[in-house]
């Protein structure tokens, strides 16, 4: 593809998020050494547009002032342009965000950032629009006053640009500061709960996310510490999210969040990460409750990624909140219509289930929901009502479908991988098990170069350096797949990428890892945070993923590490407690973490004991399973246990404690149950 004689330079990026503005009149860059070294070499401040392919505000502002002649004029004459895929480069996007929030602005897309042409930002914001309204000022007004300031106010330019880069230099807030202690841990579990919504569950207010973070310290504390009210709130949370308009009752999977406290009305954009980590804690609580809605909900939402998000081997990235120029056109439905599918009668019970009316939820139109009534219907009922959804599923696929980003990220799949792993442990389904290991290959095999991971992979190109969360999160893959097949082989390629973080990732001054490698170039600085976003931070992942290693390898470099990633972020977990919420959970790992050996004698099977594993929640636990002439190494907590009476037998470890040897699989469970509580509890 050729690029644009007017300058515009997307037209051979593989991002779709780029390729979208590809015919802009725009001068866009890609984020490189060549658009730097121009931005350099002309002395213009450098315009850095920052957004993603399901981004509906990005579309807006494309619409309005990208695909607009006379705004690109202004744009080409001041500014040296670059967009950045904020999927494919989340480096870049952490620090500019992270520069964003210095200002002391929301942070958000499309982020739109002004830097000096060294690539120093200097002010900035999100969403401009191209007529002043929303109380924020014309585009056009914002690029001419910001271009007149870095040409006529060179001192003041330059005042900004070194206090913001000082605040983005990684710094350790308190050397030394010891993680939450158990005490503390279970104080702050009940103390959260205060942010907790008693009605509709989740965060307290609107717009309500998810929150897998925070709500997986909840369920796991609960767990620990034997307090209901953190489980309960995790339940009443994920009923929501199940029943409410956030998930897409026809074709399965969750939309980002929804915009009211009800998660009624959804941002209507499709991530995989948030599917993945919604599979995920649906699981472990299934596991524990045993939830037909859940395990429905789970096998939905699996189909659909399997129907709607495989890209070659691996998981696609994402599907747009907007279809025809309208967010959410797509899934929303009038009662006519609906009446015209089902039929009178059908299309009446629809109605009642699914909070259908002639006036419609959302903006005169319907988004499908059973918050009016969160219990599953009888059996038959439910029969007839899935009859229906397929009815108007069929209907549905004839419309314009949303914008699909095919990209495969390897943060994102490993997210999924893990997931898709564990459900297919305790759903016992051999085929979303094969799916994972597929998607795992797929990685190792498209997305890696010279024994490292690459970040992004789109139509046989894989590119973009990886972060720290490539890392840890196709580390806990493998660990994942490791526990439910016994594979030794995914602990030694956890083991090979631990060896890559700590050798390109590590901050040996700051006890933790780096989010980019020291290799990777293009960088003002390296960002470092152990806070969550909408994933997990890399640093918490690594914990977990560090002890687990230890309680394979017997190692106890990898114990130590982790240890040290919990002391560095000590003092910031005290401080902003919600933000580091996956440090929380990792801290819970690291003071209890768990071992479950399988020894199986010759000729015997751990087929029963696994399945009885599979309905108990016991989250991190690692499931290692030992045959004749096998042994545990010397340092594990199970060195020398044996099987009884010729019986596959389990012990279960929680530190260095394990129980009594147990042959049945119903008193296996109970092991655990009584096993994960702590003493104190």
């Amino acid at each position: 593809m050729q690029e644009r004689a007017d300058g515009n330079r997307l037209g051979r990026e593989m991002s779709p998020y780029l390729l979208q503005h590809k015919d802009n009149p725009v001068h866009w860059r890609p984020w490189g050494e060549r658009a730097l070294a121009e931005a350099k070499a002309s002395g213009k401040p450098i315009l850095l547009s920052v957004g993603y392919a399901a981004c509906h505000w990005c579309h807006v502002m494309a619409h309005e002032s990208f695909e607009d002649e006379a705004t690109a004029a202004v744009m080409n004459d001041l500014f040296v342009n670059i967009k950045v895929d904020r999927e494919e480069r989340p480096d870049i996007d952490a620090i500019y965000m992270g520069a964003l929030h210095a200002l002391g602005e929301q942070g958000g897309w499309p982020l739109t950032m002004f830097l000096t042409s060294e690539a120093e930002p200097f002010w900035g914001g999100t969403y401009f629009p191209k007529e002043e309204r929303f109380g924020r000022p014309a585009f056009v007004r914002v690029l001419n006053e910001v271009a007149r300031i870095y040409r006529d106010e060179k001192d003041k330019v330059r005042q900004n640009a070194e206090a913001l880069k000082d605040r983005l230099a990684p710094r350790r807030d308190s050397a030394g500061a010891e993680p939450p202690s158990e005490a503390r841990l279970a104080d702050l579990a009940l103390r959260l709960m205060q942010a907790v919504d008693p009605v509709h569950g989740g965060i307290r207010g609107a717009p309500k996310f998810p929150q897998p973070q925070f709500f997986g310290f909840l369920w796991r504390a609960g767990l620990r510490y034997g307090f209901s009210p953190p489980r309960e709130a995790v339940d009443l949370t994920l009923t929501g999210i199940a029943q409410g308009g956030i998930y897409d009752h026809l074709g399965g999977g969750f939309a980002r969040y929804s915009v009211d406290e009800r998660w009624l009305v959804p941002h209507f954009e499709k991530m995989l990460y948030d599917n993945a980590q919604l599979i995920d804690m649906m699981t472990e609580v299934w596991r524990e409750q045993k939830s037909p809605l859940y395990a429905n909900r789970i096998a939905e939402t699996v189909e659909w990624l399997l129907r709607e998000m495989l890209s070659e081997a691996a998981f696609a990235s994402s599907l747009d909140a907007d279809s025809e120029g309208e967010e959410g056109k797509f899934y929303v439905w009038s009662l006519a219509e609906i009446e015209e599918v089902l039929g009178a009668d059908d299309a009446k019970l629809f109605a009642e289930i699914y909070g259908v009316t002639a006036q419609g939820n959302f903006e005169g139109h319907n988004i499908l929901n059973r918050l009016g009534a969160v219990a599953l219907r009888d059996t038959e009922t439910e029969k007839r009502l899935a009859e229906m959804r397929e009815k108007l599923l069929a209907r549905r696929a004839t419309r314009v479908r949303p914008g699909f980003d095919d990209k495969v990220l390897a943060d994102w799949n490993g997210l999924m991988i893990a997931a898709l792993a564990n459900a297919a442990d305790a759903f016992d389904r051999a085929d979303w098990l094969e799916v994972a290991e597929r998607g795992f290959k797929f990685v190792c095999t498209q997305m890696t170069s010279n024994g490292r991971l690459l970040h992004a992979y789109r139509g046989g190109e894989a590119k973009a350096p990886a972060t720290a969360n490539d890392y840890a999160n196709m580390i806990g893959a493998a660990l994942a797949l490791a526990k439910v097949t016994g594979k030794r082989s995914y602990v030694e390629r956890a083991r090979e990428w631990v060896e890559v973080l700590d050798r390109h990732y590590w901050a040996q001054d700051l006890g933790g890892y780096y989010f980019a490698a020291d290799d990777t170039a293009d960088l003002i600085v390296r960002p470092f945070s152990g806070q969550d976003d909408a994933t997990p931070n890399a640093n918490g992942v690594m914990v977990s993923n560090l002890m687990a290693l230890h309680l394979w390898t017997g190692e106890a470099r990898y114990r130590e590490r982790a240890e040290a990633i919990l002391r560095g972020f000590g003092a910031a977990m005290s401080e902003n407690v919600f933000a580091h919420a996956g440090l929380l959970v990792a801290t819970l790992d690291s003071y209890a973490p768990a071992l479950i050996v399988l020894i199986v004698p010759e000729g015997g099977d751990a087929k029963a004991l696994r399945r009885a594993l599979a309905g108990v929640s016991l989250p991190g636990a690692v499931v290692q399973e030992m045959r004749a002439g096998e042994e545990l190494p010397a340092s594990s907590p199970a060195h020398g246990k044996t099987a009884i009476e010729g019986k596959p037998t389990a012990y279960v470890c929680i530190g260095p404690q394990c129980s009594l040897p147990v042959t049945e699989p119903a008193a296996l469970v109970e092991t655990v149950k009584a096993a994960r509580q702590t003493p104190s509890a």
